[in-house]
């Protein structure tokens, strides 16, 4: 059934999507801000679920493109981010239907929504991964064919650009040193399908998921309950670790925040390693969780979600795990997405849905 995005809801789904983020998407303070400036200045958001787009739909995903760590600093405006839908529309000589989400995280939940604001388009619930992963290819589309050029980019400056290329691996290779160059963030426009492909590989209502994931932190809060706790059960998860941040080394590089955390507690310490979003944990060596299961870090009081540019030293916080869309397990997801992906020389460690929500398994 269909629902609205009003202004209210803005900060319960920027703090879900931030959670399923797996720490990357970027900061959502920032994405909350654009789309509040949008649904003020255009109206309110039509929603509809995978079932309510039509088979001949018109559908493209919006997304920030590039480092999140820059976003602090290189804000964007909705210029920037209607201009790679527009571009599109033009490119095929049709008009856009439908909007999409390329991933749940961060700001790359809330663009979306500015997007659909500003064009009076609705917005899909569902979005390419359920989570968020690093590089432009990495979504279900691709498993299903769809492609992700042309894809149109554009910057603040006014810059603006169409990329046609043989593979969604090309795209990423190419828009990634176009988003270097143009200060290590862009907006893009993408994956043009059918309302029917849609429906086949969109993760479905994971926008409700993450309005659903906001609320229930706000509420726990109000009612004095672990909203962490709360947070784990939701999402059918674990508490893999509690702890102090010890030391966190990141840089921005090729288009990227890479780096690693440590965290401290009774358990042991606990290493993150990132690429935008945590891809491996392990405790004292061993791995506890990897991609493409979720692995969140979030504060161990009020339970808000900590971006992997957020992680400071001396923060206490709780990493918690949760099971991706099944279809990332199959073998070829895992040859994309899988530890091995992304230089680590281990297998994938998959969420064992038999240990009981909330069980720290250290």
């Amino acid at each position: 059934m269909s629902w609205t995005i009003t202004e209210e809801l803005i900060p319960a789904l920027a703090r879900g999507a931030a959670v399923l983020g797996t720490g990357g998407g970027g900061d959502p303070y920032i994405g909350a801000l654009l789309a509040g400036q949008a649904l003020q200045q255009y109206g309110n958001v039509e929603v509809v679920t995978l079932d309510e787009v039509p088979d001949d739909a018109v559908v493209v995903t919006v997304a920030m493109m590039g480092a999140p760590t820059v976003m602090v600093e290189k804000l964007p405006g909705l210029d920037e981010v209607v201009t790679p839908v527009k571009e599109l529309s033009e490119h095929y000589g049709k008009p856009v239907t439908h909007i999409a989400l390329a991933e749940v995280g961060g700001v790359n939940s809330t663009i979306p929504i500015a997007a659909a604001a500003a064009l009076g388009l609705p917005l899909i619930d569902g979005d390419g991964m359920g989570r968020a992963f690093p590089e432009l290819q990495m979504i279900l589309p691709t498993l299903y064919g769809v492609e992700a050029s042309p894809l149109a980019y554009a910057d603040e400056k006014g810059n603006v650009g169409v990329i046609r290329a043989i593979s969604n691996h090309w795209v990423e290779r190419i828009a990634r040193v176009a988003a270097v160059e143009m200060g290590c963030s862009i907006m893009i426009s993408g994956f043009h399908m059918s309302g029917r492909t849609a429906g086949e590989s969109l993760v479905k209502d994971s926008l409700s998921m993450c309005l659903r994931v906001g609320r229930e932190i706000s509420n726990a809060r109000e009612q004095k309950i672990d909203p962490v706790e709360k947070t784990v059960t939701v999402l059918g998860g674990r508490l893999l670790f509690e702890g102090k941040v010890t030391d966190v080394e990141r840089a921005t590089t090729t288009g990227f925040a890479r780096g690693r955390a440590s965290i401290d507690g009774a358990a042991g310490t606990m290493t993150l390693q990132f690429q935008n979003e945590h891809l491996v944990a392990q405790i004292d060596g061993d791995t506890v969780a990897t991609t493409p299961d979720l692995i969140m870090v979030l504060d161990h009081e009020n339970g808000e979600p900590i971006t992997t540019e957020g992680l400071r030293y001396g923060q206490r916080v709780r990493v918690i795990a949760a099971p991706a869309d099944e279809r990332w397990h199959a073998p070829e997801a895992i040859e994309m997405v899988g530890p091995r992906y992304f230089g680590y020389d281990l297998e994938p460690h998959r969420f064992d849905g038999s240990v009981r929500p909330g069980q720290v398994i250290a």
